[in-house]
């Protein structure tokens, strides 16, 4: 059964690129990449550090930031955690990985191809243990101070002991046949993970027990064929204040009231990537890679950044000022906050930046992993 329900992920991420050319790079008929457009950039795009961290391969690695630590992995088993741009220490997992890091500042944890994670001491990259999760992991594992919890291919999440590794428990749910091959990590605050599904459901977790505590509907299926009915959550649910909001794949964008549960707003939208948000704004970069920004109490648009079509744009992150995004081909994009205007553009290098900009402390200060493996700081000024 969880073989069927692997083979079904590729069918649906190979059904998606063959039938349909805008979403295949290498199909001679796929439009091109927009053009950059030239702008006077009004602001600047410091890089504060660079390291390098190794390859992505065919896979998408998400840095995990803790405070000033940023612990990063790559394709071929190596995992690093710097700090203000000095590598503290390098680990190996001793074999190739297929997601990025997780870590609470005292365990870092990642996941081999083989279906098997590796948790590390955070403070010197001793390896404490490992075990095994029996199936493909794309996104990155959650670490609190119960568990270390992973999210498989086939939508099954484990918990494991963080002191050990022994499996605590396995929560399963019902999805749909057909699903997006997703990297996108879980939103975990101390006992409570938030998982995004296929089929446009937010479940939020115990992280102690495994017990589910709640299940929000960000958008319903739609449409008479299974690829039309794909509705998946795109990147992780983003928390602010007392909401909680997320984005689907041919799907709506929705934003909930934490302690009701209700239904704030809710839009038509479809997202690959994800959202961000600020006290005041929503930011989403939608499947034909415009950046929106929407009124985060009512879901109006308050402007739209379409000028850069196929170019494959992540999710974007919220600054104070700005909306910093990267793209296919290396750049980092700074946006306007308020208009969306280009503010300033800049390179990390020539390869894709996929994973989304993760926000470090101080102002207006983020960092970027390339699939290259090159992992820069920047700040916006």
């Amino acid at each position: 059964m969880k073989t069927m329900t692997r083979s079904l992920l590729l069918l649906a991420a190979v059904s998606l690129l063959s039938g349909c050319s805008s979403l295949n790079p290498f199909s001679p008929k796929a439009p091109k990449p927009a053009e950059l457009v030239s702008f006077q950039p009004d602001a600047e795009l410091r890089s504060l550090w660079q390291v390098r961290v190794g390859s992505a391969g065919n896979y998408v690695f998400h840095p995990a930031v803790i405070e000033a630590d940023v612990y990063a992995a790559a394709h071929d088993g190596s995992l690093m955690r710097v700090s203000d741009g000095r590598v503290v220490w390098r680990a190996t997992a001793g074999a190739r990985l297929s997601a990025g890091a997780g870590s609470d500042g005292r365990v870092a944890a990642v996941v081999t191809v083989g279906g098997e994670v590796v948790a590390f001491d955070a403070s010197n990259g001793a390896e404490r243990w490992r075990a095994p999760v029996g199936a493909e992991v794309l996104a990155p594992p959650a670490v609190t101070a119960a568990a270390v919890v992973v999210r498989a291919s086939d939508h099954r999440v484990t918990g494991f002991d963080v002191n050990d590794g022994r499996q605590l428990w396995t929560f399963e749910r019902t999805t749909p046949p057909l699903a997006l091959r997703s990297s996108a990590g879980m939103l975990s605050d101390g006992r409570v993970a938030i998982i995004g599904y296929p089929g446009g459901k937010l479940v939020a977790i115990d992280t102690v027990n495994g017990a589910p505590l709640w299940e929000l509907t960000v958008a319903t299926p739609r449409g008479v064929t299974e690829l039309e009915r794909i509705a998946d959550i795109a990147g992780t649910a983003v928390v602010s204040r007392r909401e909680i909001c997320a984005v689907a794949f041919q799907g709506r964008a929705t934003c909930f009231d934490l302690e009701s549960g209700n239904a704030i707003w809710s839009r038509e939208f479809s997202s690959a990537v994800g959202m961000d948000r600020d006290t005041r704004l929503v930011f989403i970069t939608d499947a034909g890679d415009a950046v929106h920004a929407l009124d985060a109490f009512s879901g109006s648009s308050v402007w739209k950044q379409d000028a850069m079509t196929r170019r494959k744009v992540s999710r974007p992150v919220a600054l104070d000022d700005f909306v910093a995004v990267g793209d296919m081909d290396g750049y980092v994009h700074l946006l306007h906050r308020e208009t969306g205007r280009f503010a300033a553009r800049t390179r990390a290098d020539s390869s894709a930046i996929v994973a989304g900009p993760q926000r470090l402390p101080g102002q207006q200060r983020f960092v970027v992993q390339t699939r290259d493996g090159s992992l820069v700081a920047y700040e916006a000024r």
